[in-house]
């Protein structure tokens, strides 16, 4: 055993911070800790140690927020609101607008008939959300995910999407599971009229059974309803979400990507999401159900013949000194993706004739980068000429002259609109990995980038959300289902 790190975590049961330990054995990488109360708990971290190595070489650590909302008291978790521990701002904003939904699948960790209250800020709870978010120093958050339950569900949310615009959101993006954008054109129509920038569209495969087991009803044609709805809307940015369940359909992401390739026009992202294991489930049949960053690195470069593989994918920090340099250049501060390392991976696809092309056949991603980074140093130290300089000779590492004429927009324009141009030309093929209370790594909590805002005024990163807090806030905060019922005159059923 080669221990790498010591780190805190939790109790998968009382949720109590532990010490942990990170170690390498047998080129896996595994998180393991002890609880006094409910013994010795060892998950699995990363599949490949490796890449583990590769990953840790393009950390970021940021400079958090200077107006923190909560004080240091408890201690990382707990403390969530933002705090003054947290290394990191905003890059993507989540508000839930309710737990209702329209569907219960079993994977879900947020409907209401699961937890047993309703959960749904008002409209004025949202506007005071939206209002605490921009008010983020130094980097207000620019990008704004709707989620829930199911935020279509909600009759308001073409004008919480205009209101997200007005204070200042250039990015809104609706998640949700289809049922009513394949329903109705007009409501496709709608959101795009109120501003909506993406449908984030969970999207789990392409056949009836895997959406039976994950969703618990058959949904493929949905999907492709919804999908076709909104190419007649003009809606041109789609986000195929994948909760990625081994054994289930893990054996499907090289479809997936191809239906990416096929319906390009319209799917600017495929986004995996790992499954994350909740509530009280022995390490065997833990050990059966895990799936890590690397494994998706791994079946998409043998589902895809090589065409993408491993050394392909990048850490979500990369991509730091490129917003460093340009803001230092600017004299402003961009938002800055300083995510733990070990959080995601991704790369970007070009369609050439029907056939994929990763930008690592295009660039060297790491000299570009190291580049980068003297551009930005140059800039910061003054030397704005020699930065500028620096940045035109970036380009020399982009081989392709397509690519480095939407590059150079973004890097000298620095606009939502060059950097949405230049996404438009490609797929973007990600993966994150949230925690779960056995794999759960307070350093990665502290450099969150995705947060989630909360009516009484607090932010909070993703995973501490989702495994700690979320139960205590909606629970404080929602409504018992049959109060709900006898107030909205509606059936349980409908408020699933």
């Amino acid at each position: 055993m080669n221990v790498i790190k010591s780190t805190k975590s939790i109790c998968p049961e009382c949720l109590n911070a532990l010490d942990a330990e990170i170690f390498e054995e047998g080129g896996k990488v595994y998180i393991k800790k002890k609880c006094p109360t409910h013994g010795f708990f060892q998950e699995l971290y990363w599949s490949d140690y490796d890449q583990y190595l590769r990953a840790e070489k393009f950390r970021y650590d940021g400079e958090g927020l200077k107006n923190p909302r909560t004080k240091k008291e408890k201690g990382c978790p707990y403390d969530c609101g933002i705090c003054p521990e947290h290394k990191s701002h905003t890059a993507l904003a989540i508000i839930d607008v309710t737990n209702r939904c329209n569907l219960t699948c079993p994977v879900c960790f947020a409907n209401a008939a699961a937890a047993g209250y309703v959960y749904e800020p008002t409209s004025e709870d949202i506007t005071r959300m939206l209002e605490n978010l921009r008010a983020n120093d130094p980097v207000p958050a620019t990008a704004l995910q709707f989620s829930g339950g199911e935020p279509t569900i909600r009759n308001d949310l073409f004008d919480l999407v205009r209101k997200a615009k007005e204070l200042g959101f250039r990015h809104v993006e609706v998640n949700t599971n289809g049922l009513r954008l394949a329903q109705s054109v007009d409501y496709c129509r709608e959101l795009k009229a109120a501003g909506v920038s993406t449908i984030y569209l969970q999207f789990d495969g392409l056949t009836s059974e895997v959406y039976k087991f994950i969703r618990g009803i058959d949904l493929l044609e949905t999907k492709m309803k919804a999908i076709e709805n909104c190419r007649q809307a003009g809606l041109h940015s789609i986000v195929l979400v994948v909760t990625l369940v081994k054994g289930v359909n893990d054996g499907q992401l090289g479809d997936i990507i191809n239906f990416a390739v096929k319906n390009f026009d319209v799917v600017r992202c495929i986004n995996v999401q790992p499954v994350s294991l909740c509530g009280r489930i022995p390490q065997k049949e833990r050990d059966r159900m895990r799936i890590t960053i690397t494994d998706f690195m791994r079946l998409v470069e043998e589902q895809t013949g090589g065409k993408v593989k491993t050394s392909d994918f990048y850490p979500v920090p990369t991509v730091v000194p490129v917003s460093k340099a340009i803001g230092a250049l600017k004299d402003k501060r961009y938002v800055e993706f300083t995510a733990h390392p070990h959080c995601g991976m991704a790369t970007y696809l070009f369609v050439e004739d029907g056939e994929i092309v990763p930008i690592t056949r295009y660039a060297n991603v790491e000299k570009f980068i190291g580049t980068m980074r003297k551009v930005y140093e140059n800039a910061a130290e003054g030397s704005k000429n020699k930065a500028k300089m620096r940045l035109i000779g970036a380009l020399r590492h982009v081989k392709f002259s397509f690519l480095r004429k939407y590059l150079l927009r973004v890097l000298t324009e620095g606009s939502y609109k060059a950097l949405g141009d230049l996404q438009r030309k490609a797929i973007l093929l990600s993966a994150m990995h949230f925690m779960d209370p056995y794999n759960f790594d307070l350093e990665r909590v502290q450099r969150c980038v995705i947060h989630y805002a909360v009516p009484d005024g607090r932010i909070i990163p993703f995973c501490t959300m989702n495994s700690i807090h979320r139960p205590e806030i909606e629970k404080k905060m929602g409504i018992p289902l049959k109060e709900w019922k006898s107030q909205h005159k509606v059936e349980i059923s409908q408020i699933a």
